[in-house]
């Protein structure tokens, strides 16, 4: 094995991670007007499509590991964004809805989607085209990797 690969512009991890923190910083002015991380405004877009789900429901949606996740709920439950309660069916399980708050902030967060995309698509380099290309490639080796990792 040469040493040749494991120079950083021959990793394939290395674009995605870059890219990703750049991606979240594109975020970050339109989250701090909401007052809240990039973590937590994962969470908010899944209780927003689902509430009243499990943390783990949670987890898996955001491939995330329980104990990422878990604080982050504690933070948004001090925040005034979510409430947890026991499930009715099964006291051991823990269900995660949304305050007023919480269901609130949707309204004000309906336009980071298409800010950010357009403003990641804007000029010659990337048209939304690729970017939706792109996503679904993401979204591909996302399914590749759970499926292997499920295996192993």
């Amino acid at each position: 094995m040469s040493t040749e690969e494991l120079k950083l512009d021959h990793q394939i991890c290395f674009p995605v991670y870059a890219a990703s923190r750049l991606i979240i910083r594109q975020y970050q002015p339109y989250l701090d007007e909401l007052n809240i991380t990039y973590p937590q405004y994962l969470v908010l877009l899944v209780l927003w499509e689902e509430e009243g789900i499990s943390i783990n429901r949670i987890t898996e949606r955001l491939v995330l590991n329980t104990n990422t996740v878990t604080p982050l709920l504690k933070r948004m439950e001090k925040q005034g964004l979510i409430k947890r309660k026991k499930s009715k069916e099964d006291q051991r399980k823990v269900l995660i809805y949304l305050t007023q708050e919480g269901k609130d902030m949707e309204e004000q967060a309906v336009h980071i989607p298409r800010s950010l995309t357009e403003g990641l698509s804007s000029g010659d380099e990337l048209n939304i085209n690729e970017l939706i290309d792109m996503k679904e490639k993401l979204e591909q080796l996302i399914e590749f990797l759970q499926e292997k990792e499920s295996k192993d």
